[in-house]
C-alpha cells in the first residue's frame, strides 16, 4: 500500500504571514493539531503544531497580557525543517518515520508542492486494517526456523482447512535469531482443528495454547 491511498488530500493550510491568532482559530474550528504552512505557490515552507501555539500564547493566568504576541506571523514560530513524504512512498516506510522521529504528522509533497498529509491517527487506522484486527477472526502465533519456504508450508496447511488468511506478520524470535515468529490472522472463530493440523505437522504453536490440542 502506498501513501497516496491513505493521505488526506484536502489539506487545511495557512500562509507564513498569517497571524498566530489566526492559526489558533483555525485549529479550534477545524479540530486539528497540525497546520502546514505554504507559500502562494502551494509549496511547503513549514508546519505549525498545537504545542507551538501553546508555547506562543500568553499564560492562562495572564490572558490579558502580551496579546500582541498572537499578532505575530506564524513564520516566527513554525518549524521549517519539516520531515515530508512522497505519495508513492510505502505506508510501512512512513510508519517507520513516525516511530523513529516521534512526530504527529507527515506532510506529503510532490515537486515541492503540498499534495496531502498523513497523521498518526491515519497511520494507526491503516495498520489496524492491514493486520485485519478489525475483522472477526483468530490469531495464531507459530515459532518456525528462519528458513525459506516455511511460510509457504504453513499456508498450505491453512488452505487445506479452507481457512481464509486475513493478514501475516513476521518478527524475529528474541531468544534465538535462528527462529522467527509468524503471526497469522485467519477468518475463523474456532481454530482448534487448524492448530491440531499445525502441531501434527511438527510446528510449535505459541498461541493459542489450547488444552487438549497436542501431538
Amino acid at each position: 500500500m502506498i501513501v497516496e491511498e491513505i493521505m488526506i488530500k484536502e489539506v487545511i493550510t495557512i500562509l507564513p504571514t498569517d497571524t498566530i491568532m489566526h492559526a489558533m482559530q483555525v485549529m479550534e474550528s477545524k479540530k486539528i493539531r497540525h497546520i502546514p504552512v505554504v507559500n502562494t505557490d502551494k509549496q511547503l515552507v513549514g508546519i505549525v503544531t498545537l504545542s507551538d501555539i501553546r508555547d506562543a500564547a500568553p499564560s492562562i493566568f495572564r490572558a490579558d497580557e502580551h496579546l500582541e504576541d498572537l499578532q505575530r506571523p506564524v513564520d516566527s514560530i513554525m518549524k521549517k525543517d519539516v520531515i515530508t513524504g512522497h505519495p508513492l512512498d510505502f505506508v510501512e516506510e512512513i510508519a517507520a518515520v513516525f516511530y523513529e522521529h516521534k512526530i504527529g504528522c507527515i506532510p506529503i509533497t510532490n515537486n515541492h508542492k503540498l499534495v496531502g498529509i498523513v497523521t498518526e491517527t491515519d497511520m494507526l487506522s491503516t495498520l489496524v486494517e492491514l493486520t485485519g484486527a478489525h475483522q472477526p477472526g483468530s490469531q495464531i502465533e507459530i515459532r518456525v526456523p528462519n528458513l525459506a519456504g516455511k511460510l509457504s508450508e504453513i499456508t498450505s496447511i491453512i488452505k487445506a482447512r479452507k481457512a481464509n488468511i486475513l493478514s501475516v506478520l513476521v518478527y524475529p524470535d528474541k531468544t534465538d535469531n535462528s527462529f522467527k515468529i509468524l503471526v497469522i490472522r485467519v477468518q475463523t472463530m474456532n481454530p482448534t482443528l487448524l492448530i491440531q493440523d499445525l502441531k501434527q505437522a511438527g510446528y510449535h504453536v505459541l498461541w493459542p495454547n489450547m488444552p487438549g490440542v497436542s501431538l
